[in-house]
């Protein structure tokens, strides 16, 4: 049951990825959530440093704003950072994976899935076949939906942690 939320890999953060290996096991295509993965949720805060790390992989792997949040907060994101951006998303169902798989004409195992949330960014990869990577939340403001899948996340850590499974800090690819 909880196998839908085990990660591929866990890294600190989007900056602790081991992009080369991505890119060595056929990566094409990075879908990152916006929200408490490159930005504090409720915030604009962009970033140099995301968008030297941005221009530097653009040239391996197309990248695409995959949030579940609207158009008006994401794309701003997208022109500061020259990447094509997804909205409303619905994570974790399938419509809009599905769609950015026909889009840019990419198979599942060409992608790969950034965020910090197990229910939605790592559960709806999962369900897709998709590669997964867990971040840790930048900050730990979420807006209102989110602060109810986080107290469910708390549940499904502490089973983890139990079962020695996947604890929180203990990073791996």
């Amino acid at each position: 049951m909880f196998k839908r939320f085990i990660p591929d890999m866990y890294q600190k953060n989007i900056f602790k990825i081991n992009y080369e290996k991505l890119k060595k096991n056929g990566i094409k295509c990075l879908l990152v959530d916006l929200d408490n993965t490159i930005s504090p949720a409720k915030e604009i805060l962009l970033c140099e440093k995301t968008k030297r790390l941005f221009n530097k992989i653009k040239k391996d792997f197309k990248i695409v704003l995959f949030s579940n949040n609207f158009p008006k907060r994401i794309s701003k994101f997208g022109k500061y950072y020259d990447v094509d951006i997804a909205c409303v998303s619905l994570k974790p169902f399938s419509y809009k994976y599905k769609y950015i798989l026909k889009k840019y004409k990419l198979k599942k195992s060409e992608v790969a899935a950034i965020g910090d949330q197990l229910l939605t960014d790592i559960q709806g990869g999962n369900k897709m076949g998709i590669t997964t990577i867990l971040v840790n939340p930048m900050s730990n403001i979420d807006e209102t939906e989110t602060w109810f899948n986080r107290q469910i996340e708390k549940q499904i850590f502490s089973y983890f942690k139990k079962n020695d499974i996947l604890i929180k800090g203990r990073y791996y690819d």
